[in-house]
């Protein structure tokens, strides 16, 4: 039911989004757009029983735009946090943007499109793309390192988000969570249960260095998977 409702949602947004909305401004077609996300993670708790809950709100900056930080485990969050985050624009591999229906709808929303084979222009567009996004008063999303790793494992975490940070002078904003125990990476069946989000305290830019900011966001946000359940509720999942 829920992989129905899914491809249902996908079409219905991209082709609508596309026809109706392509041609407006950022925010109308943003607000149209993001939709198709919150319905899908709405869709999942309803059929599946992926619920969440969100600790650190009053970490968000209202006024100002930032760069999120966020761990990568599953398809979930990157859902949940461009609609939770918006106005908000994503760094992702240019080749979902090529992906019928999907990346049609993608495309709307403005992401950061960047070509993984070859990094030394995908950092000159992180970069130029995202300090763009920064001054249009728009937060820019980043995963950190750059693909989906499973529950209890940390991947290398690349420093191009706190590179937009120290350049702006905007906060960084770690982002933990276990979406990848209950929406598992690559896996057609979820579990049932609730994802823990945590928004960590804004790491301020202005005197440290893109190293040192990286390194502050990767320790915190590990050391809080680490204390986050896993599917029976109790044990940890790192």
């Amino acid at each position: 039911m829920f992989t129905l409702g899914y491809i249902i949602l996908t079409i219905w947004f991209s082709v609508t989004g596309s026809l109706f909305f392509s041609f407006l401004p950022y925010k109308i077609r943003t607000a149209y757009i993001l939709n198709w996300n919150r319905f899908t993670i709405f869709w999942a708790k309803c059929t599946v029983g992926v619920k969440y809950e969100i600790t650190g709100l009053e970490n968000l900056p209202t006024d100002r735009p930032y760069v999120a930080l966020s761990k990568h485990q599953s398809q979930w969050e990157t859902y949940f946090l461009q609609g939770f985050l918006a106005p908000v624009s994503v760094v992702l591999k240019q080749e979902l943007l090529k992906v019928p229906f999907f990346g049609w709808g993608l495309r709307l929303a403005a992401p950061i499109g960047i070509d993984r084979s070859n990094p030394r222009e995908a950092l000159k567009a992180i970069q130029s793309q995202g300090t763009a996004r920064i001054a249009d008063n728009i937060n820019v999303l980043i995963f950190p390192e750059g693909t989906r790793v499973e529950p209890g494992k940390q991947g290398k975490y690349a420093r191009g988000g706190a590179n937009i940070a120290v350049a702006t002078g905007a906060p960084v904003i770690p982002i933990a969570h276990n979406a990848g125990v209950f929406w598992p990476s690559e896996k057609f069946l979820k579990n049932a249960g609730t994802i823990s989000v945590v928004i960590g305290k804004p790491i301020e830019s202005t005197d440290l260095s893109s190293r040192e900011i990286t390194e502050q966001a990767r320790e915190w946000i590990e050391a809080e998977v680490a204390k986050m359940p896993g599917p029976d509720g109790k044990n940890s999942i790192a």
